[in-house]
């Protein structure tokens, strides 16, 4: 062993030995592996990684049980998957056939969330960025509800007052930011811009990292519903992922429950998982 892989391994301290039907898997594979997984401790890493290679091993017992078929993939540009692999996927395909989602299914999962396929609102703005440091965060504040009340006496110097004033590239037109969808501006941004109407200049001062903003909201475009044909197919294709997911758990947990299985818990749900591995 490398004295790099020496101190990795290092990392994690001596736990319970993890088997699966009497076959352990060994300590130094399991902290290798836990660099792929990534967590707030090197414990949790450690865990993520012994359920990965439990159920791993759980699998191929499994697919060697049943004498499944070893054929192995190759992708376009000439990599094979491994025996391993290629055992895992024809055992899991075989266990778990799936039938694709129905028309009457995915109608059902539309209906029922028609939140998730309407468009984006879209916001036509423009702003006045006062810059602020701690020194000049009075007087920065001061400028900007100054600005205020002299845009909202006369609301057609703003363009002018940007290309004074802002401390924003978007100056050089005016502020205008052009259209704007919901995540592409700071939250506290947002929140005050979408609940102001069109036509509407702020009455205070924004304040967000990067100074006082004085916002303009010049129009707003309402997102629509999304047509059921034009979104049947992402319907279908998480459909099927989540029905495969839940297919998958199900036929683990079934094998699991028939299995022993020492040296880790493998639902990261449970609280004694972790203390299983210390």
């Amino acid at each position: 062993m490398s004295a790099c892989a020496a101190e990795k391994l290092e990392a994690f301290p001596r736990r319970k030995n993890v088997s699966v039907n009497g076959v352990t898997i060994p300590h130094q594979l399991i902290a290798r592996e836990a660099q792929n997984h990534r967590a707030g401790t090197p414990a949790q890493a450690f865990a993520a990684a012994g359920r990965a290679l439990a159920i791993r091993e759980l699998l191929l017992q499994e697919a060697r049980r049943l004498g499944v078929t070893l054929a192995p993939e190759q992708d376009d540009e000439g990599r094979r998957e491994t025996d391993e692999d290629a055992l895992i996927r024809a055992l899991i395909a075989r266990a778990t056939p799936q039938d694709a989602p129905d028309e009457d299914s995915c109608r059902r999962y539309y209906d029922n969330n028609l939140r998730r396929f309407r468009s984006a609102d879209i916001y036509e703005a423009a702003h006045i960025l006062i810059a602020a440091n701690p020194e000049s965060e009075a007087t920065a504040q001061e400028a900007a509800r100054d600005l205020i009340v002299a845009l909202k006496r006369d609301p057609s110097g703003f363009a002018g007052a940007a290309r004074a004033c802002s401390a924003c590239p978007s100056r050089e037109n005016g502020g205008n930011l052009g259209q704007i969808t919901r995540g592409q501006m700071v939250p506290e941004f947002e929140r005050a811009l979408f609940a102001m109407a069109p036509g509407d200049i702020s009455d205070e001062p924004v304040r967000t990292r990067f100074g006082y903003h004085v916002l303009r909201l010049d129009r707003k475009i309402e997102g629509v519903t999304l047509p059921f044909e034009l979104v049947r197919e992402r319907i279908s294709a998480f459909l099927d992922e989540t029905r495969a997911r839940q297919a998958i758990a199900g036929y683990i947990a079934h094998l699991a429950q028939q299995a022993k299985i020492e040296g880790i818990v493998l639902s990261p749900d449970k609280a004694e998982d972790q203390r299983s591995m210390s």
